[in-house]
């Protein structure tokens, strides 16, 4: 019997623990999509308990403690006490078996507390006190966990209309290891769906100095933006789609349906996808002529618990995985843009599983000389973020694709402790790769494997981006 998630955790061959111990272990993290705050990084918090740095805004943790029939009050209630919500936790997370949250948990527990012992309700004290007296210590501020992280780069996730102040503070501090830029995520401006869109185009034209009357002055306003988040450092775009699409219309057509969304008049489904076209247009020519990558992430379904929803807002534990118009809209998509010549490069997510191989099939439709793997499935995303959900993805990939060009890991998380999911990756990685070598499918030149390992957690992220690390 193996121990319990020792040094050689996950590693279930010789191959697998040269390569993650020798290469993939040593390598930087660029965190090239996440929800961290740039204003804590700049501001170099403190967490005044476990609980606030664990539970604080992961509803990842949220949704496991509720599986487990705890009391809404006792997870994000403010009438509850720290020591309640982390050990409803503790209570929740042993019955968690194969659940990648047992194993990020207690990763973290090793990598920053030193705990090797497994969180249950009857450690849960002795660890919630331990963690505490922890985090009082220099090195665990939030630039202390990024540097103790190693961690190159971290892309936030930015509204066009942000004015990203706690993004120059911290260039101008120099004081964070971590180079940080925005990423920049025009959601709103793609909403005109949504209740609070015509509020929302008079802060992104302040933004820009614009008075924003028309789409001519939505276009103008983004490729402003774009070009100040370019000199701050971005590289990167992030966009939410429910289902991707493509529907092209005239430019009297796409005015009109922009001045019924500003007026608050129903837009129907087929407008919306004809104004979402036209403004990726301008976005995507703006990505290419810089050089920046466009990521989509998609088929979701987001709040399905209306009750909860309307009590507690957006990103708390209700969404779920959608069946969305993959294959025919991301096509329709991804050919409408090259047909322009404006297709930048691009990584696509979907939170189906299901569309594994189909994304493989279609990526492979839209490289470019010069990028290697312009168009990528980005990593196993959200619902996918799993062991299982790696490896399968994983060899989807090199069923289809090229696996060494990929961009290895992201924690798409709010958490500072969470590039612990890196290791966790880099692990499975390591043990995917070690089992192909080991059943003679792939020739053991640990040189070439380890330098494709090194690729994978790393230089290809620097060499995709542009980053100037």
């Amino acid at each position: 019997m193996k121990q319990f998630m020792d040094e050689d955790f996950l590693l279930e061959t010789e191959t697998a623990k040269v390569l993650y111990h020798q290469y993939a272990a040593k390598m930087p993290i660029i965190d090239y999509h996440c929800h961290i705050s740039p204003q804590e990084i700049a501001e170099n918090h403190r967490f005044k308990s476990i609980t606030e740095a664990w539970l604080g805004g992961d509803h990842y943790k949220w949704r496991l403690i509720r599986s487990n029939g705890t009391p809404e009050n006792k997870i994000t209630g403010n009438e509850s006490d720290d020591y309640t919500k982390f050990l409803e936790y503790a209570k929740a997370l042993p019955r968690a078996i194969g659940n990648p949250l047992y194993h990020w948990s207690h990763l973290e527990l090793q990598r920053y507390f030193g705990i090797t012992t497994p969180l249950t309700e009857r450690t849960a004290k002795d660890i919630f006190e331990a963690c505490n007296a922890r985090l009082q210590d220099d090195d665990m501020t939030v630039q202390g966990i990024i540097k103790k992280s190693n961690v190159a780069v971290i892309c936030t996730t930015d509204d066009p209309a942000d004015s990203l102040e706690w993004h120059a503070k911290i260039k101008k501090d120099g004081l964070c290891s971590a180079k940080v830029v925005p990423a920049m995520r025009p959601d709103k401006v793609l909403a005109p769906q949504k209740e609070g869109f015509a509020e929302y185009i008079t802060t992104l034209g302040d933004a820009a100095g614009i008075m924003i009357q028309s789409v001519a002055d939505v276009k103008e306003a983004l490729k402003k933006r774009i070009a100040f988040f370019h000199e701050m450092g971005c590289r990167a775009s992030d966009h939410a789609l429910k289902y991707m699409f493509w529907r092209e219309a005239d430019e009297a057509t796409v005015e009109t349906i922009f001045q019924k969304a500003l007026r608050g008049e129903v837009v129907s489904d087929a407008e919306d996808e004809m104004y979402k076209t036209a403004i990726f247009e301008v976005l995507a020519a703006e990505y290419s002529r810089l050089g920046w990558g466009m990521q989509l992430h998609y088929a979701t379904l987001r709040d399905n618990n209306t009750p909860l929803f309307k009590q507690m807002g957006p990103d708390t534990g209700f969404d779920s995985i959608a069946e969305g118009n993959c294959a025919q809209g991301l096509v329709a998509f991804l050919d409408g843009l090259q047909t322009k010549g404006i297709l930048p490069k691009t990584v696509i997510y979907s939170g189906n599983p299901n569309d594994n191989a189909l994304i493989g099939t279609i990526i492979g439709c839209y490289q470019d000389a010069g990028v290697r793997g312009k168009v990528q499935q980005g990593a196993a995303w959200w619902f996918n973020d799993t062991k299982h959900g790696m490896e399968t993805q994983l060899t989807s990939i090199a069923d289809l694709s090229i696996v060494g060009n990929i961009l290895g890991m992201l924690t798409d998380s709010r958490s500072f402790l969470s590039y612990a999911r890196h290791e966790y990756y880099r692990r499975i990685l390591c043990n995917w790769l070690g089992k192909l070598v080991e059943n003679g499918e792939y020739p053991n030149d640990i040189e070439t494997l380890g330098s494709i390992v090194e690729d994978i957690c790393y230089n290809n992220v620097a060499a995709y981006f542009n980053f100037e690390v």
